[in-house]
């Protein structure tokens, strides 16, 4: 039985429903309930209504209480580098104070209350129009290097001692464009895993002395000691000159095991978010890009230790199919690097306070940007 001849029989009965006793109330309930298939509570429900079509109440859009920070929040997001909400919530009161310190934005007291108390998931809702999806890809380049490899042990855990900084991933990115064929240039990528404080270098091609000038030239711009690289199997890492140079300065020097990403997460996450969110998968070969590379790599590296938030996973369970993952809060690497105690001497932590306290993001952004466009240009 369709669903309108249903209440039109019972639209019959309502009358009768409401005027008759209890016993007959149960008798009308009986009939329906056997001749249209219903639940007893249903029919009961349908008779109890007045038949007339429901009004429901027009629902309007709620205006958010943060839409009017909506362009400072705006301007603080492009500071961040476009970092997803539970990365900048953390670091929204900070950079605010930053930004507000060397007048790339003013706010009222309102307002800085406001974006002091948003949350993570209000900053994702009310950026979403203005998040642009990209997808970019690129090419690998890794070339397996075996003559030393019996030489350069595999990374185990138990290894290192990585609650302390020091101890260094490192990667190569390749700016060859759509074609791995010719000389072209190289982002050298090194990243701390305890606080994920990078430092980059840029080379031409791939040779091993060119590689070793770029980590010793990359390691300048490292506050604290270098205790121990990682690198995967590639020849530019695995050979006799880096293998000599880590054993006489004491650096502990492993590898990962052949094809196992997961080994080197730390550098790999950071290919993305430093080199190639900023740089691009663009072919570069010129002895001038490679100067402006040079000159771009310490700003960069400036941006994401200072004013470029990271989580940490803390644990990982799984029940089945099911992975659950926690994280910390967001912080950067400078403030990672700062609670460790003992991470670096009086005078280093000194000298690191004065030079993020003398650096306005918003202008380092600018130089960065001006930058690439000249590297574009080239």
């Amino acid at each position: 039985m369709s669903t309108p001849t249903v209440r039109e029989i019972v639209r019959r009965k309502r009358k009768e429903y409401r005027k008759g006793g209890k016993k007959q109330k149960g008798q009308i309930l009986d009939e329906l309930e056997v001749l249209t298939g219903y639940h007893r509570e249903s029919v009961a429900r349908l008779l109890r209504e007045s038949g007339k079509a429901k009004q429901c109440a027009i629902r309007r859009p709620r205006v958010s209480r943060y839409a009017q920070v909506l362009p400072a929040l705006r301007v603080l997001w492009a500071t961040g580098f476009y970092a997803c909400g539970k990365r900048l919530a953390p670091f929204l009161a900070e950079l605010l104070s930053v930004m507000v310190h060397f007048g790339e934005i003013t706010v009222t007291d309102e307002e800085e209350g406001l974006l002091k108390s948003i949350s993570a998931a209000t900053i994702d809702r009310l950026l979403k129009p203005d998040r642009a999806a990209m997808t970019l890809r690129g090419r690998t380049t890794t070339k397996p290097g075996t003559l030393l490899r019996s030489q350069i042990p595999v990374r185990t855990f138990a290894e290192w001692d990585e609650n302390e900084p020091g101890f260094f991933e490192l990667d190569l990115v390749a700016h060859c464009g759509s074609s791995g064929k010719g000389e072209f240039l190289y982002t050298l990528n090194m990243t701390d895993v305890l606080t994920g404080w990078a430092a980059l270098g840029a080379m031409k091609g791939r040779g091993e002395r060119g590689t070793l000038a770029a980590m010793k030239a990359a390691w300048e711009q490292v506050p604290f000691a270098v205790k121990g690289i990682d690198s995967d199997n590639d020849s530019a890492f695995i050979n006799d000159h880096l293998l000599r140079y880590c054993r006489s300065q004491k650096i502990t020097f492993t590898r990962c095991r052949p094809y196992k990403k997961n080994d080197q997460c730390h550098v790999e996450q950071k290919n993305w978010s430093i080199v190639r969110q900023f740089i691009g998968y663009r072919r570069f070969e010129t002895d001038e890009q490679l100067a402006l590379l040079a000159e771009i790599h310490p700003l960069l590296a400036r941006y994401h230790n200072f004013f470029s938030p990271m989580m940490r996973l803390v644990s990982k369970e799984r029940q089945g199919s099911k992975v659950t993952k926690k994280y910390d809060i967001a912080m950067t690497p400078y403030r990672r690097l700062m609670a460790v105690d003992g991470g670096i001497d009086a005078l280093k932590r000194e000298v690191l306070r004065k030079e993020y306290e003398a650096t306005n993001p918003a202008e380092l952004l600018r130089r960065i940007t001006a930058l690439l466009g000249r590297l574009e240009g080239a």
